[in-house]
């Protein structure tokens, strides 16, 4: 029976009765000294269901240091990868920004947060890292296209053959990308096949499920890279125990010009008719006078859940709830937005323009008016894998969108957004500015907000524009 040290120190002596390790369902079992030994162990409980101590995969590697500083016995069987060397198949020069974020997450024992703008390389630091660690690697990504795309940027990079997990796909391989739909479901069958996890746009791992993926594997190595690592329930304050202290970050403003296109932002504010105006703030009155006689605000994290509940309960919240749709839809969709856009098109004729509204129907909306393509949550994904090649080789010079190309989707030859509505959201609004910010020559990106004046719009545009982006 020999020892292994899930993090690369060398085997302590063995004595004929070991601390044993074993993975089972997400957890480490600890066996093989008296009770008030294991539990004093790191993360480790007695666990009554099962009748032993366990340790939730994320203490593996705190659990491993602490019996090797110890030197105490140990027989690894939790640990089910070794030491896998990942040369490179690529002569391309990381940026400073680049090796700075390896040299950090590496001095903190490779473990933590990366925070780079979108279009500034988040994608290769991860690559350089999968080579440093020199172990079985899994990318978690937030979407199938996302998944896809790191399929092939991996496979160019170390030429080797890519798993995947998703949409479909079920092959694991000791590099393989998944999405945190299945990697969370699947925890159980690879938390530890794993040394390296990679958690693409981490921002979304928080999540009550979603963060089961971290939770369950033993991976001791991880790296957790997003644009914008806040979220508006506060819950990335978990990330430094689901992956690590925040290590390094840059912002939008520090690399533009350089790694970044130059860029400039924009509001053009169009006005309702009287009609649409008298509509509009009826249709607010009533909204806002139900959510103020119960006292709920809108402002806080629980105050859109406390809204909606209070709505099934009367006349007068279900009443409130239809005004509150009108005048969103009154001043988001509004009959001027679409004339401004007209203008704004026919001004950029030539360029790459991505569109951006709050809704499905009103992107089907301007994709009939213009004859522009459209892709949302519903759009295949054949169709999009067309959609987008022909918006990168200007067959299709403006592409039409709700919130699916937010995020991660790379479209480099965009250099004009206009956002027709949006949400209040700081993330959602730097993201769709990183649409346009991938360098390419010297490309000058602009971002147009379409604001309705006199609107609860006004607010939304200040809110989300609270970002040193937009300073």
């Amino acid at each position: 029976m020999g020892s292994r040290s899930g993090i690369g120190h060398n085997s302590p002596p063995m004595d004929p009765s070991p601390i044993q390790l074993t993975f089972d369902g997400g957890t480490v079992i600890v066996r093989g000294a008296p009770m008030d030994v294991l539990t004093a162990l790191p993360g480790c409980r007695f666990d009554a269901r099962s009748d032993s101590v366990r340790a939730e995969g994320r203490h593996y590697r705190a659990l491993m240091e602490h019996l090797v500083k110890h030197k105490v016995p140990y027989d690894d069987k939790a640990r089910a990868y070794e030491k896998t060397p990942w040369p490179l198949h690529t002569s391309r020069e990381p940026f400073p920004h680049q090796t700075e974020a390896l040299e950090a997450w590496w001095r903190q024992g490779g473990r933590g947060v990366v925070v780079l703008p979108t279009g500034t390389g988040k994608t290769h630091v991860a690559i350089l890292a999968i080579e440093r660690a020199g172990r079985p690697s899994l990318v978690i990504t937030p979407t199938i296209d996302l998944m896809n795309q790191w399929h092939g940027e991996l496979a160019a990079a170390f030429g080797v053959p890519v798993g995947a997990v998703g949409g479909g796909d079920y092959n694991f391989q000791p590099l393989t990308v998944t999405t945190y739909d299945s990697a969370h479901l699947y925890v159980e069958r690879w938390g530890n096949r794993f040394g390296l996890v990679i958690f693409d746009e981490c921002h979304h791992l928080p999540g009550q499920s979603y963060m089961l993926a971290a939770i369950g594997s033993i991976a001791p190595w991880r790296l957790g890279l997003t644009a914008t690592p806040e979220r508006a329930d506060g819950q990335d304050s978990l990330l430094p125990e689901l992956i690590g202290p925040l290590l390094y970050r840059r912002e939008i403003k520090q690399l533009a010009g350089n790694y970044l296109a130059e860029y400039s932002t924009l509001r053009r504010y169009v006005d309702l008719s009287e009609e649409e105006q008298r509509r509009y703030q009826q249709a607010r009155d009533t909204y806002r006078g139900f959510v103020e006689s119960l006292g709920i605000s809108m402002g806080s994290p629980s105050g859109w859940q406390r809204f909606l509940q209070e709505t099934y309960r009367s006349p007068q919240g279900r009443a409130a709830f239809l005004a509150y749709r009108e005048q969103k839809r009154i001043s988001q969709a509004a009959p001027a937005k679409l004339r401004e856009l007209e203008t704004l098109l026919e001004q950029h004729r030539g360029h790459r323009v991505l569109v951006f509204t709050a809704d499905n129907a009103t992107v089907y909306q301007i994709a009939r008016r213009f004859l522009v393509p459209a892709i949302t949550h519903q759009t295949k994904a054949k169709e999009r894998r067309v959609v987008l090649q022909g918006f990168r080789d200007g067959s299709y010079p403006i592409l039409v969108t709700s919130q699916v190309l937010n995020e991660g989707v790379d479209v480099p030859e965009a250099n004009v957004g206009i956002i027709l509505s949006g949400t209040g959201s700081v993330r959602e609004h730097v993201q769709r500015l990183g649409r346009l910010l991938r360098k390419v020559g010297d490309k000058q990106a602009i971002l147009y907000e379409v604001i309705t004046r006199g609107t609860a719009e006004e607010f939304t545009s200040d809110r989300r524009r609270q970002h040193g982006a937009y300073q």
